[in-house]
């Protein structure tokens, strides 16, 4: 039985697809689908169900969830101090970061880390800013990159590295587009599409809306910015982005209001860092 094994066990658990699993982990599903059984042949049990087109994990599965996820951050612990103990920066180091900033903010710094420590395997996961959050305060992730919270935890440690300024924008034959001089009460008699309620960027917005006590109409949620920015390309509504997506495709509307966003580095001070996630924050600041 390998560590591969048990990783690919989490991201199927994790993700509910053999597919999406194979994508993250950058192996095919066939290869996927055996590590299971290997599992599964080792344990004696059964994990997994077929769901009509998809999977269900079985019992089994729940109960040995916690135990492994407990098991393969025990692990990574032994592996940091280890690796903190060398003078060698060497190693597997396992990082988040938001779609958003993965695509655009931090290609030529870890470009540069990987020049600079080629002995380091980078682990570079994609998820929403919140889930990020959330796995480098359960131990899962080292290190990410990721929309900074309106109110941060006192366990971690943050540094902003960037400031991300939001502007409210639709297509450029919407009604909104056309108009000068808007207040956020002439926009709450259009359709919206905002980031999900409990992502930071809908936070933000919400909240200038909230001070006003004035509520806006969200038809449609869907995090990944891009696509938001696909979606009010055609004219489903408008909406807030960062000024970076903008493009000859969206319009900024004329509203006279400064929103910001700060895109930065959080890390967890009480656990054992690698010299390899040392070296990319002090890279980094």
């Amino acid at each position: 039985m390998n560590l591969a094994a048990f990783e690919a066990f989490v991201k199927v658990m994790e993700t509910s697809s053999i597919s999406i699993a194979a994508e993250q982990l950058f192996i095919t599903q066939p290869a996927v689908t055996k590590r299971i059984h290997n599992l599964e042949d080792y344990f004696g049990v059964k994990l997994f169900e077929s769901a009509g087109r998809g999977i269900q994990p079985t019992h089994a599965a729940y109960s040995l969830l916690p135990k492994v996820k407990t098991w393969l951050n025990e692990l990574g612990e032994i592996h940091h101090t280890l690796s903190h103990e060398q003078a060698q920066v060497q190693g597997r180091l396992k990082i988040g970061t938001s779609h958003h900033i993965g695509l655009h903010h931090l290609a030529e710094p870890l470009k540069k880390f990987v020049q600079h420590f080629p002995k380091v395997t980078l682990d570079v996961h994609f998820v929403d800013s919140e889930q990020a959050h959330e796995q480098v305060l359960a131990g899962e992730l080292e290190l990410a990159f990721l929309t900074l919270p309106p109110v941060g935890d006192d366990r971690l440690n943050y540094v902003t590295i960037w400031e991300d300024p939001l502007v409210f924008v639709s297509a450029p034959f919407h009604p909104l587009a056309q108009q000068h001089n808007l207040q956020l009460e002439d926009l709450i008699a259009y359709s919206s599409l905002l980031p999900a309620a409990h992502t930071y960027t809908s936070q933000i917005t919400l909240a200038e809306f909230e001070k006003k006590g004035l509520k806006p109409r969200i038809t449609m949620s869907n995090n990944p910015l891009e696509s938001i920015r696909m979606l009010v390309s055609i004219g489903l509504g408008w909406s807030v982005l960062p000024k970076t997506l903008l493009n000859h495709e969206l319009t900024r509307l004329d509203l006279n209001l400064n929103m910001n966003r700060q895109l930065g580095m959080v890390w967890h001070p009480a656990r054992i860092q690698s010299k390899a996630a040392e070296e990319l924050i002090q890279m980094m600041t």
